[in-house]
């Protein structure tokens, strides 16, 4: 028992060390925005912020709302459209087995091989041609790209798990394979409803590579880009750069903690069959 003890107090005490050393990043971008200017280039740092302030905040509220305006239009925007494709292209591989199932999963684990920088220069050379380059649709449909295969991935192997009993139950009811899908199915899959929008929306609010290439410059740009600029513009305002760090990084924790459980769940859905 004693040697049990001391095994588990030795993996706790190392699994404590390893995620201090995988958070300080995250404590000294928060430390450094609340640092005066002044202290900004003290030797040695300050571990804390004895003199805090929030200068930084400020103008980052003052200057970058929009930015992060047009990022939750993004994130919702690509949510939307990657549920509507991905939700029934899971449910007919999952359910109606169509001919050409496999090779079609097959593709969609191949996509996902694809480098973004390959898929932006394919869509600025359409983007171009139709006239949507600076636009924030053309960004959604863009960021899409990158959710809408994991999503029919993840949907395929939950909704495998539904029992087939229920469907031939509302087919005799009278149900067709739509009103199945949207009255059956669909609730029956919210874990991975919940999976799949965090991670589209986790995506597309952390895409940088087809922001900067589609819709740098216009008149609407997300925050990676509001970042992008700023640091450009104020390389000496350290305490505003992390400021905005910190902001545009909390919704993204704050939905990845209140929507764990059902992640946890959808993921793992397909694992085990019984």
């Amino acid at each position: 028992m004693n040697r049990r003890t001391g095994r588990t107090w030795w993996k706790t005490t190392l699994g404590l060390l390893l995620t201090a050393v995988m958070l300080f990043p995250v404590y000294w971008m928060l430390n450094v925005s609340l640092t005066p200017d002044r202290d900004m280039r003290k030797s040695p740092p300050d571990l804390f912020p004895a003199h805090g302030t929030l200068d930084g905040y400020r103008t980052v509220l003052h200057e970058q709302l929009p930015y992060l305006g047009t990022s939750l239009v993004i994130g919702l925007g690509t949510v939307v459209l990657t549920v509507a494709l991905s939700a029934p292209a899971g449910y007919a591989l999952a359910k109606l087995r169509p001919r050409g199932g496999g090779i079609l999963n097959f593709v969609l684990l191949a996509a996902q091989m694809i480098p973004g920088i390959i898929m932006a220069m394919g869509f600025y050379a359409i983007y171009l041609s139709l006239g949507l380059l600076q636009s924030v649709p053309g960004l959604i449909v863009a960021d899409s790209t990158l959710a809408v295969p994991f999503g029919v991935l993840i949907f395929t192997a939950f909704m495998s798990g539904i029992p087939g009993e229920l469907l031939q139950a509302a087919k005799t009811d009278g149900a067709g394979a739509l009103r199945t899908f949207w009255s059956v199915v669909l609730p029956m899959s919210r874990n991975a409803v919940v999976t799949v929008s965090l991670f589209a929306f986790l995506w597309s609010w952390s895409d940088f590579v087809f922001a900067g290439t589609l819709v740098n410059g216009g008149a609407h740009e997300p925050i990676t880009l509001g970042i992008y600029h700023y640091i450009g513009n104020n390389n000496q305002e350290w305490n505003a750069i992390m400021a905005t760090a910190v902001v545009a990084s909390l919704p993204a924790a704050v939905i990845l903690v209140l929507a764990q459980r059902y992640v946890a769940a959808g993921v793992t859905a397909g694992a085990v069959k019984d």
